[in-house]
C-alpha cells in the first residue's frame, strides 16, 4: 500500500478504543509498553519535577484517548483542557475521565506513575487528581483558525502533543504549518513539550493503516525554531519494540518554550 493511500487520522478517523488496545494495554502480548509507556512517563515526570514548567492551564493536543501523559502534568496545572478531533475520541475519554462502566483500565499506568514519583500515594487517590484535573474535553476543528470555535481558550501555560503532528501532517511543510497554529495558541514565553516517532511512515489501528509522517532530528529542530521556539531538552530513544505495527526507529522527546 503506498504511502499516499494510507489512511489520514485527522480526515478518516479510526477506532478510539483499538488505539489503546493495540499501544497501551496491559496484555501479554502488547509490545510497546518501553515504548509508549514508559519513556513518556519518565521524560515527563522528570521534566515537570524540574519545576521550570507550571501554571494554570495545560492544554493536550495528542492522537487517541490517551489518559498515561497527563498523569505527571496534573500535579503542576489547575486545569488540564483536552483537545480531541473525533467524537469517538472524547467519549472514549469521558468514559474514564466520568468513571463509567466499560471504560478502559489504566490501573498498569497509574501503578507505574505512582511507582516513578516514589511517594506513598494510593493508586485511586492518583487518578481521582488527573480527573479533577482533565475536566474539560473540548472538539477540535484543525483547520478553523480558532481551533475550538465556538468556545475561545484562554492562552495556555503550556501544550503537551503525544503524535498528533505526526499523523495529521501530509507532509513537512503541513508539519510546520500545524506547529506555528499550536505556537498561536500559547501565552508568550509558555512551553511545549513533544513527543514523536522519527523515521516513521505508517502505523496500524486495528487493521486500519494510517499515514504517518517520516522526518528526523534535525527537521524538528529547525521547525521549531523557524516557529519561535527555543529547545530546552531533547531526548532520543532507540526503537526496542518488535512489531510490524509500526515502522519507527526511534521516538523524540522535546521540551521547548515560546520565545516572548
Amino acid at each position: 500500500m503506498a504511502s499516499s493511500t494510507h489512511k489520514l487520522y485527522h480526515v478518516h478517523g479510526c477506532d478510539s478504543r483499538q488505539v489503546l488496545e493495540d499501544y497501551f494495554a496491559d496484555k501479554p502480548e502488547m509490545v510497546f509498553a518501553e515504548d509508549s509507556l514508559i519513556f513518556p512517563m519518565e521524560q515527563l515526570t522528570r521534566t515537570f519535577t524540574g519545576g521550570h514548567i507550571k501554571g494554570d492551564i495545560l492544554v493536550d493536543l495528542s492522537v487517541g484517548p490517551m489518559i498515561h501523559h497527563l498523569y505527571a502534568a496534573c500535579e503542576f496545572f489547575e486545569h488540564i483542557i483536552v483537545l480531541k478531533v473525533h467524537d469517538r475520541c472524547i467519549l472514549e475519554m469521558k468514559r474514564w475521565l466520568d468513571s463509567r462502566t466499560g471504560a478502559f483500565d489504566w490501573g498498569h499506568v497509574t501503578k507505574i506513575h505512582v511507582e516513578m514519583e516514589g511517594k506513598s500515594v494510593q493508586l485511586q487517590e492518583k487518578e481521582e487528581k488527573v480527573r479533577e484535573a482533565a475536566q474539560h474535553v473540548v472538539k477540535c476543528h484543525l483547520e478553523k483558525e480558532n481551533m475550538t470555535d465556538p468556545i475561545v481558550l484562554p492562552p495556555p501555560d503550556c501544550i503537551i502533543s503525544v503524535v498528533l503532528l505526526d499523523v495529521i501532517s501530509k507532509d513537512q511543510d503541513d508539519f510546520i504549518r500545524y506547529l506555528r497554529k499550536f505556537s498561536g495558541l500559547l501565552k508568550p514565553g509558555g512551553h511545549l513539550i513533544m513527543l514523536g516517532a522519527l523515521d516513521r511512515t505508517y502505523l496500524m489501528i486495528g487493521k486500519d493503516k494510517l499515514h504517518a509522517l517520516t522526518y528526523d532530528e534535525e527537521f524538528v529542530r529547525k521547525a521549531l525554531a523557524g516557529a519561535g521556539f527555543v529547545i530546552d531538552d531533547c531526548k532520543v530513544k532507540k526503537r526496542t519494540v518488535v512489531s510490524d505495527r509500526t515502522d519507527y526507529k526511534a521516538l523524540i522527546f522535546i521540551a521547548a518554550h515560546k520565545e516572548k
